[in-house]
């Protein structure tokens, strides 16, 4: 009896052992199947892209679509957006360390988020993007 328990608790530490390697590796399993269903994605896309493609006969049309495509990529960056959420989880981080922690690194470091965020607030008002958005509702309007 005393044999079997003494096994038990030797597997246990053995599996003690196992737990830092998960812990270093499950960062790298996890971009591995970002990486792997993100590229599933983009071929998805691209094979819906050449179907649409062959059943269009106009090539402006096509050119059209291929530029709607890519517009939504360059305009997904919005830095006030960007900039408000980055500002709402400084400040609760900061409450955090204030208030639930008592931890002052952590309140510290919820200030530093927040004032990200601000400059990235900031930036989204010197350089904002509603220009070219504008630029391009004309020339598709020109176009028509």
């Amino acid at each position: 009896m005393f044999i079997i328990e003494y096994q038990a608790v030797e597997f246990m530490n053995s599996l003690g052992v196992l737990i830092p390697i998960f812990a270093i590796l499950m960062p790298v399993f996890i971009v591995l199947i970002v990486h792997v269903l993100e590229s599933k994605n983009q071929k998805n896309k691209y094979d819906a892209i050449i179907e649409v493609s062959k059943n269009i006969k106009d090539s402006e049309q096509i050119q059209e679509l291929l530029e709607s495509l890519s517009e939504r990529k360059k305009s997904s960056l919005d830095l006030r957006r960007t900039g408000v959420v980055t500002i709402f989880v400084g400040i609760g981080l900061s409450l955090l360390g204030y208030y639930g922690l008592g931890i002052d690194v952590v309140f510290g470091a919820g200030l530093l988020v927040a004032f990200i965020g601000i400059g990235q607030m900031i930036a989204g008002y010197i350089y904002p993007n509603q220009t070219e958005e504008i630029n391009r509702a004309v020339e598709s309007y020109e176009k028509k």
